[in-house]
């Protein structure tokens, strides 16, 4: 197996603004997520988010605690929040067993000195194990959560383009958590936009990982200030970061799923600052 990490530093909104497209790209895009029998991880310093995906096939791959945590476990002082977005898969965590994942099913471990292990039902449909993982300051159960468990919130209309389904799974609605909530949300056919109207969270901050949508498809995702925004292309499994001071939007050319995470100072979710979409530069 094989671990890769990349450090991401934080960036001042006034300098984003003078970002060019290799910039932006290369500040805040995650093109490779899942690669044959590795882990990959950013270490973003907007408040310590690990962002990665491990895709097992030919071999079971460890969570291995990366040189910047200087930890003896990559759980030491973190938890994780994760979703499976491929085959059938398994997580052995060490002192509590197996638990197996679906498609689209979620999985937190709570802090703790043990090891996680990703593995695949069937190597010829891996696993894709996206994850995100923040710093924990006490230690909370283990628990696997389903679409049929998540807080669920429809928006939108297929007239408006954004006919959604939000799951909120890995929120404090749903279990305990020091600081990571998760959900995903799906798009109806038809219907391209999320996250209208825009806002920003100046308490937390957010990655969004696009997926369930075809090869030959793209993802336009939205990010600045709101009146100084930007726009990243994105292609099905990659991720992105959203700082603080961000809004965190996206179109597409046909519809698809994707999976928001967030860590931060609260966990509380009527905090947003909105912003009209006539408003938006």
């Amino acid at each position: 197996m094989t671990t890769n990490y990349e450090i991401r530093y934080a960036s001042n909104p006034q300098d984003a603004k003078s970002y060019d497209t290799t910039r932006l790209r290369k500040d805040f895009l995650i093109e490779k997520v899942f690669a044959a029998d590795e882990v990959n991880m950013v270490y973003s310093m907007y408040d310590r988010m690990v962002v990665g995906g491990a895709m097992p096939v030919k071999e079971a791959l460890l969570l291995e605690a990366i040189d910047p945590l200087k930890a003896p476990y990559f759980l030491t002082r973190r938890e994780i929040g994760m979703f499976n977005v491929g085959g059938k898969g398994i997580v052995e965590i060490e002192g509590e067993g197996e638990i197996e994942l679906d498609f689209k099913e979620a999985l937190y471990i709570g802090r703790g000195d043990r090891n996680v292990i990703f593995k695949s039902v069937d190597p010829e449909h891996p696993a894709k194990f996206y994850f995100n993982s923040a710093t924990a300051h006490c230690t909370y159960p283990t628990k696997k959560v389903t679409k049929a468990e998540a807080n669920v919130l429809k928006l939108g209309s297929l007239e408006g383009a954004n006919d959604r389904t939000i799951n909120r799974m890995l929120v404090s609605q749903v279990l305990p958590t020091c600081q990571i909530q998760m959900g995903m949300t799906e798009l109806a056919p038809g219907s391209i936009w999320n996250t209208m109207p825009a806002h920003t969270h100046s308490r937390r901050m957010e990655a969004y990982f696009y997926f369930d949508i075809p090869e030959d498809q793209a993802i336009c995702h939205f990010m600045g200030e709101p009146e100084e925004t930007r726009v990243v292309w994105m292609k099905k499994d990659q991720a992105v970061l959203s700082p603080e001071w961000s809004i965190h939007s996206a179109a597409a050319t046909h519809n698809y799923t994707f999976i928001w995470g967030m860590a931060g100072e609260n966990l509380d979710y009527s905090d947003q600052d909105w912003y009209k979409e006539t408003d938006l530069k």
